[in-house]
């Protein structure tokens, strides 16, 4: 065994998996895992674990893992993270736990995210639970949203004994791990909907179909259904466009409306209540990992599929496996391209979308080289449906119906990063909903902080 290489990771062949829905990555079996865990060289300073935003005790799990205890792995794991099985597959630890491994610096890094997906997937067949909290306390907390950031602040909360209720505001809890990412990411029986179950496990109770702003709100939650505390976990689901021409005509979608119902309403199926239109050519726009996740369903639903992205790909921002895996299912990168209009058809209907080439200039204040047109390079792509993937920002129906709770000028609520609190007291935020679009670990560690900081203000630290 080669200590400087990862144990490779089994994968559906990119031919194959085009063409359906099942996960991508088929992650270790005992041997493997047990295999890369033993490249681990359990540093005592570990830079893994200062690199992971929910502070897992990584050297920890994987020393586990290498002894083949893979019950103690998970609880290891479980006692940091409410959701191990997500972040093994979607988290990107290449930025993160694994850009941190000491063992990369002569060689490749540790695989901790498929070695965290290991442990969780073995505990999730083998009906190990989480362990829940020992005293209970006469404490109530509303949770506003079952995404990553809503489940982590739950969960954690009720391993600490408080009373939990997190309200969703659609039919199915899970916020972006079940309405955004795609089942071939992320299956929802297999992994999500058992990873809410193991938060439920640990008495937290979720009421769905509840718009917090519409059905209640949260000054009622607090003043007349008895709440101690709310945690705003929201996220951002209101989508950008370009302000192009043509951005009306039809065919035109955002990414969020069109994983949404691809995803939760399964409307790639055409038997559905709310069937999605299928484009035989699909030009998404963006970069980001969300673009990447609705031009792979495009794809998978029989479109070629072009990705549209002003910069070069050294400036993509979506992970690189995303990146990668695309280039070998097929999809075409116009790469230092930005559209310009939406051509359509007479009766309405998308049937090309007008491009400028680009070219990189000067830096921009993220640092990255700000893309600036190249006069009379204009040209069409052929296309009859359009994703616009542009980021997202949060609902402004919350902070527009609770006394007290500013937002700033981005309509993001004005919360602290150490704690989650607000302007409004009682009243904690964090994950999306606070920073704008990001990672659903960036949001997890966003809950982990606020159910700390709910934790001292219920119990008066």
């Amino acid at each position: 065994m080669d200590v400087l290489k990862k144990v490779p990771v089994r994968e559906q062949k990119p031919a194959v998996r085009a063409c359906n829905f099942d996960e991508v990555c088929l992650g270790y079996n005992q041997e493997e895992a047990m295999q890369e865990a033993a490249r681990c060289i359990n540093c005592k300073n570990a830079q893994c674990v200062k690199g992971c935003p929910v502070a897992i005790d990584i050297p920890g799990f994987i020393e586990q893992i290498k002894d083949g205890n893979i019950e103690e792995a998970y609880r290891i794991l479980s006692r940091s993270s409410a959701l191990p099985a997500v972040c093994g597959r979607v988290c990107p630890q290449e930025s993160q736990c694994e850009g941190k491994c000491i063992r990369g610096i002569k060689g490749e890094p540790v695989s901790i995210g498929k070695l965290e997906r290991f442990a969780a997937d073995w505990a999730g067949e083998h009906q190990i639970k989480p362990e829940g909290a020992k005293e209970k306390k006469n404490k109530k907390v509303a949770v506003i949203g079952s995404g990553p950031a809503g489940l982590t602040c739950a969960g954690d909360l009720a391993r600490m004994g408080y009373d939990v209720t997190i309200f969703e505001a659609l039919h199915e809890a899970g916020g972006v791990l079940v309405y955004g990412i795609p089942e071939f990411r992320l299956p929802k029986e297999t992994v999500v909907r058992r990873e809410i179950a193991n938060v439920k496990e640990l008495g937290v109770k979720i009421e769905t179909d509840v718009v917090i702003g519409k059905s209640t709100t949260i000054d009622e939650l607090m003043e007349e259904e008895g709440f101690d505390a709310v945690f705003i976990g929201s996220g951002a689901g209101l989508p950008k466009f370009m302000g192009i021409p043509g951005e009306q005509a039809n065919g035109v979608f955002s990414a969020n409306e069109y994983l949404t119902r691809s995803n939760l309403m399964k409307a790639f199926d055409e038997n559905a209540a709310t069937p999605i239109m299928h484009g035989k050519k699909v030009a998404v726009v963006g970069g980001g990992n969300v673009a990447m996740d609705a031009a792979r369903t495009a794809l998978r639903l029989g479109s070629e599929v072009h990705i549209v992205y002003r910069r070069s790909e050294e400036e993509l921002p979506a992970r690189v496996e995303e990146v990668h895996h695309a280039k070998e299912e097929g999809i075409i990168f116009d790469l230092l391209t930005n559209p310009v209009e939406i051509l359509a058809d007479e009766n309405g209907w998308v049937n090309g979308i007008k491009c400028i080439r680009m070219e990189l200039g000067e830096p921009d204040e993220s640092g990255r080289r700000r893309p600036v047109t190249v006069p009379g390079s204009e040209f069409v792509i052929d296309a009859d449906m359009v994703i616009m993937s542009l980021g997202t920002s949060p609902n402004p129906l919350i902070s527009s119906t609770t006394e007290g709770l500013e937002v700033n000028k981005w309509k993001c609520i004005i919360a602290d990063e150490e704690r989650g609190r607000t302007t409004k007291e009682g009243v904690f935020a964090g994950g999306d909903a606070v920073t704008g679009a990001a990672t659903v670990i960036l949001a997890m560690g966003a809950g982990k902080a606020a159910a700390q900081g709910i934790d001292e203000y219920l119990s008066g630290k």
